[in-house]
């Protein structure tokens, strides 16, 4: 099977700042209780539709995370470099097909869900039966609005 990629928009060439490999050791993605909650409600769903439940991994919201504070120091929400992240969570978790949703400025887990699945392009990604594993990044800007990268792999 090849490699099969996803984002809700067409991804633009842009170079990230930062190489992203410094950050994919298996290093601990210390979640916060918005990260996780988003995590379980995306699995509430998958469940409700009988698909499986996904795996977090912690590599996948290292990447994750990257790609937020990009999106942050860029003052815009883009699935810029995303071909970049796609490479490394190939060459790092052995994923065979990545997809990603992003967001701006939802102040609750079941607000960006929500919004999330009321986009049809994001709510494939989400209930792609053939995903396993996922990781998510919330950061503030320094207006205090947050930006969500949430990456999913299949293995």
């Amino acid at each position: 099977m090849g490699l099969f990629t996803v984002s809700c928009s067409p991804e633009e060439d842009i170079t990230e700042i930062a190489p992203v490999e410094t950050q994919l050791a298996e290093k601990p993605a210390n979640l916060s209780n918005l990260e996780l909650e988003i995590l379980n409600l995306v699995n509430q769903h998958r469940t409700s539709l009988g698909l499986s439940q996904l795996e977090q991994l912690n590599i996948i919201s290292n990447v994750a995370e990257t790609h937020t504070s990009y999106m942050i120091e860029n003052d815009k929400v883009s699935h810029d470099n995303f071909s970049q992240r796609v490479t490394l969570l190939t060459n790092n978790a052995a994923a065979k097909n990545v997809g990603e949703n992003v967001a701006y400025g939802f102040n609750s887990a079941q607000g960006v869900v929500s919004g999330w699945l009321n986009s049809d392009s994001h709510r494939d990604i989400i209930e792609n039966p053939n995903y396993s594993h996922f990781g998510i990044a919330i950061e503030k800007n320094t207006s205090g609005r947050n930006y969500f990268t949430q990456i999913f792999i299949e293995k």
